[in-house]
């Protein structure tokens, strides 16, 4: 892994740039810099019935009047989809990963079985070791991590501290679907390889998502990422900010006649106390 910080913001590009992805944003940029780094710029955009060039016009365009400058060129995740799957076959060859041909009544089923017994639904793993050629002819597979069933997942995360994650919890995800498509899980590790992010920093929503890529990361024999989590942004009823639910787009600010300046000290003192400081320069 590079000795040079790099972080990296990676919006879905499904609607406008929120306070809660400016905050993000905000502070991967800020890390890279105190550290002497770089930060990249990644538009998630798997997602192709709701991403729009509109909303990653907003995004770029509400990073700009913020003043929040990336590295290189944009990296867009779905035109990497190709390299998403060579590092499935990288899994498969080294037993990490295998097809499965569970059908959608099968996994119905589980779901159910687990709903009446009061667990989480997850994968029974009845495709783990079984031989592809009893799979029905017409039948696609996916394909799905070989997640280890025993120990423990650790994470070292900067803000939350040791997380540990019991192995038994975990689920064999899938990476591919029937279709050949990526699933966000796998994207995301395979792009974050590829782009030598060293520090991933993001709201703490992705904290059960780091354990489960973290066994990506070690399936693929990969250095794992240094982790931060961050607190959320809540409203005044407790319930997290989202596009959905009461936060504003960076845009709305700026109609309002927000300074890009006022936004980012904002942003910044938010759950993190700094006495009296009310004004903290960028550079």
């Amino acid at each position: 892994m590079s000795e040079t910080v790099v972080t990296r913001f990676a919006p879905s590009p499904t609607g406008f740039l929120h306070i809660g992805g400016a905050r993000t944003a905000l502070f991967n940029w800020l890390y890279a810099r105190a550290k002497g780094g770089t930060m990249l710029l990644r538009i998630e955009d798997t997602d192709r019935q709701r991403s729009t060039p509109e909303a990653i016009d907003a995004i770029i365009d509400g990073l700009k009047w913020l003043g929040i400058d990336w590295s290189g060129e944009v990296i867009y995740q779905f035109a990497r989809a190709e390299r998403h799957r060579e590092a499935v076959e990288q899994m498969i060859a080294a037993g990490r990963a295998y097809p499965c041909y569970a059908s959608a009544a099968e996994l119905e089923e589980m779901r159910e079985t687990a709903r009446k017994e009061g667990r989480p639904p997850r994968y029974d793993g009845r495709w783990r070791d079984r031989d592809p050629a009893e799979a029905p002819a017409d039948r696609k597979p996916v394909f799905r991590l070989k997640a280890p069933t025993e120990g423990e997942t650790v994470i070292d995360d900067l803000v939350q501290g040791r997380v540990v994650i019991p192995n038994k919890d975990l689920d064999d995800l899938v990476l591919l679907r029937s279709d050949g498509t990526p699933t966000y899980m796998l994207s995301v590790v395979v792009d974050d390889h590829d782009m030598n992010v060293t520090h991933i920093i993001r709201g703490d929503d992705h904290l059960t998502n780091a354990a489960r890529q973290t066994v990506i990361y070690n399936a693929l024999s990969w250095d794992v990422p240094q982790m931060s989590h961050i607190p959320l942004i809540h409203g005044a009823d407790g319930a997290k900010l989202s596009k959905r639910h009461g936060a504003l787009g960076v845009d709305a600010y700026r109609a309002m006649g927000y300074l890009p300046a006022a936004l980012r000290n904002y942003l910044v003192r938010l759950g993190w106390s700094h006495g009296d400081d009310e004004i903290m320069s960028t550079e």
